[in-house]
């Protein structure tokens, strides 16, 4: 009887494994400022570096690319060579790379550096979630733990514009690159001595050939999306769609062939890891999505700069903070279904406020809105990532956190294709008869029927109520786009909440679960 009690009660985390927790979350949260702070020093990159217009696109894409790319991989690498040492090498790598990055001397060196510090960056997600995943085995406490780590990042998008807008307001473009450096250098100081090596005693060998088409699938569907979102739809980004969607079944019909998979299929049998992974990755589709019209609100509609309106997007990123922090007290109350139900409700609400966003004076809706969407989404995050991770063995939490964080990547990706693109139509249909026939300049005209960036150049040009008439209808065609993708986001949300608590209303949060993996795999279905 006391044995079957030892096996029930998982072993509670010290003041050692809290203190581990605070450096991992150091790189999580400089991996979300890198990826804030490129925006603000793209003007001073482009002065000093003159790339082309494609040197600048590679530029900015270049890391998320290789990012999502490899992080399979890199998480099917720590299972096997342990999730600390992987996570101590990408450390290195991601110093040595920033420094190159700062001191780049050409736009092909800054893309080449970018590639470096997206390699690297790999290794951090799914390194630093594995070993949460191993270090905190009560259920209540790594609940507790991941709802740090999904904070980390919001941290960083909040600390990052701000700090990254001092430093340049001071120092060269460079020093953005810089700030991972002390903050690597302290992860490479403490974490040998507080973070505890694991790695899968059973690992086989790493199959190349399963690498290369995780890769490719990967790459060549993010690609094609994104060059969706940027261009629309055309012959070479549906192809690269089909490539990557080609590859990707390739990949899968290999993995249910091999002794020693990448990605063990089965986990996808669990309702906790694929309806918690569906969640994750529609929530990601919808917040990525609205992001590309809150900030042309904020700053071509409402007129404010744009450190001001980075500022004014810092309650939200400040309610995530909190909704992440308040999971464990709710799912002690309430099983992880409903709370992640409710969750999506709630920023169904958030997002459904902006369907009545004012064309004038709405600043003030769209932060509430901004901080209620927040609060929700918060604990589907938190969950959702505990319970793809607590679906699987210990052993295998490596992959599980890589496969966890490729659907955010994707989740991110859709929602700026998709949303993006049916925002662009109805801004297009809107301004097809608003700008004023014989002008010259026919790439100004056509931006100006594009984007409200666009109109609002060409209405710089043009005299006195010819510009302001242009203005207001860019805007009014704007915040019409803006409103019907957050109604479309709300509806999203609303079923995703109801899949959500009906499928999951059994699963209980972080532990054995019906359908979970114990170590060793044996409760996974049959192949």
């Amino acid at each position: 009887m006391s044995g079957a009690l030892d096996r029930a009660a998982p072993a509670r985390a010290t003041a050692r494994e809290w203190t581990g927790l605070a450096v991992i979350a150091l790189p999580c949260m400089l991996y979300s400022m890198d990826l804030t702070v490129l925006n603000l020093a793209i003007p001073s990159i482009s002065e000093d570096l003159k790339p082309t217009a494609s040197q600048l696109l590679w530029i900015v894409d270049i890391y998320g690319f290789f990012v999502a790319g490899l992080l399979v991989t890199m998480g099917t690498l720590g299972d096997r060579i342990g999730r600390r040492r992987l996570l101590l090498i990408g450390a290195v790598a991601f110093g040595v790379a920033s420094v190159l990055a700062a001191f780049s001397t050409s736009a092909n060196m800054l893309i080449a550096t970018r590639a470096l510090l997206g390699v690297a960056g790999a290794t951090l997600a799914p390194s630093t979630l594995s070993l949460i995943r191993n270090m905190f085995l009560d259920p209540a406490q790594r609940t507790v733990a991941i709802g740090v780590w999904i904070s980390s990042y919001s941290a960083g998008a909040v600390i990052g514009p701000v700090l990254g807008g001092v430093l340049l307001q001071f120092f060269p473009w460079g020093s953005v690159f810089l700030i991972g450096v002390p903050v690597m250098v302290l992860l490479l100081a403490l974490g040998p001595w507080l973070l505890p090596e694991y790695r899968d005693p059973d690992a086989g060998a790493l199959d190349l050939a399963s690498v290369a088409l995780s890769l490719g699938a990967v790459l060549a569907a993010i690609y094609g999306i994104k060059q969706v979102a940027e261009h629309g739809p055309d012959a070479v980004s549906l192809l690269a769609i089909a490539v990557g969607a080609l590859l990707g079944w390739l990949f899968a019909r290999r993995q249910g062939r091999l002794a020693n998979p990448m990605i063990d299929l089965r986990l996808f049998r669990l309702p906790a890891f694929s309806v918690s992974l569906g969640a994750y990755m529609l929530a990601c589709f919808v917040m990525f999505g609205l992001f590309l019209y809150n900030a042309q609100y904020l700053q071509l509609v409402l007129g404010l700069p744009p450190l001001a309106a980075g500022l004014w997007s810092m309650p939200g990123a400040g309610a995530f903070i909190v909704g992440s922090m308040i999971v464990p007290a709710l799912t002690r109350r309430l099983c992880p279904a409903y709370v992640m139900g409710g969750g999506l409700g709630v920023a169904a609400l958030g997002f459904g406020m902006l369907v009545l966003l004012p064309a004038q004076g709405g600043l003030a809706w769209m932060v509430t809105s901004a901080v209620i969407s927040s609060l929700g989404l918060a604990p589907v995050f938190t969950l959702a990532t505990d319970l793809v991770v607590g679906s699987a063995p210990p052993e295998r939490a490596g992959v599980a956190s890589a496969i966890s964080e490729t659907s955010s990547e994707f989740g991110g990706a859709l929602g700026i294709a998709i949303l993006g693109s049916v925002g662009a139509a109805i801004y297009r249909a809107a301004m097809a008869d608003a700008v004023p026939a014989g002008l010259a300049g026919a790439a100004a005209v056509e931006a100006a029927r594009s984007t409200l960036g666009g109109a609002v150049a060409l209405a710089g040009e043009l005299p006195g109520t010819t510009g302001a008439a242009l203005l207001d209808t860019g805007r009014e065609a704007l915040l019409r786009a803006l409103r019907l993708v957050a109604g479309l986001c709300a509806v999203v949300l609303l079923f995703v909440g109801v899949l959500v608590a009906v499928r999951l209303r059994s699963v209980g949060a972080s532990h054995a679960q019906e359908g979970a993996v114990p170590p060793g795999g044996a409760a996974l279905p049959e192949r």
